[in-house]
């Protein structure tokens, strides 16, 4: 099992976007032993946003409501996938590694109205399609 922890800063928007994405692509793309969760640097058990339940929603993944959860100890089999650089920094792991490093920047759409969420969303799919294919193609490897 390979559980793979996308962090932001408050997972109430972009992780929790990547965490269900992540899930419905690998299981359309069959990658059954993969596990994903999200975190954020600053979370406060915050809802995720509207805005972001809403997008997800519409592009056909699970927007249902949960709480944002504390990155609070860095675990030595997990691989950590941060949205920005910064958030990399933060993460004292080995195992972590950017969207910046994968298929670009993601925008913060924290406050933002849908068309801006919805921009997010698309940009966290890239990343997570390229995130996929890295970890198909190291299969042989590991």
């Amino acid at each position: 099992m390979i559980e793979i922890c996308f962090v932001c800063t408050g997972n109430t928007c972009r992780s929790v976007m990547a965490e269900r994405i992540a899930k419905k692509m690998a299981k359309s793309l069959k990658m059954k032993d993969l596990k994903f969760s999200s975190a954020g640097i600053y979370a406060k058990g915050d809802n995720i946003t509207q805005n972001a339940s809403a997008v997800l929603k519409k592009l056909g993944y699970d927007s249902r409501n949960r709480k944002s959860v504390k990155l609070t100890k860095i675990k030595p089999n997990v691989i950590y996938v941060a949205v920005t650089n910064d958030h990399k920094k933060f993460i004292n792991s080995k195992k972590v590694l950017s969207f910046e490093d994968l298929a670009g920047t993601v925008l913060d759409p924290y406050g933002q109205n849908l068309e801006v969420y919805e921009k997010t969303a698309k940009q966290i799919e890239k990343n997570v399609e390229v995130l996929l294919k890295k970890i198909e193609s190291l299969r042989g490897v590991l």
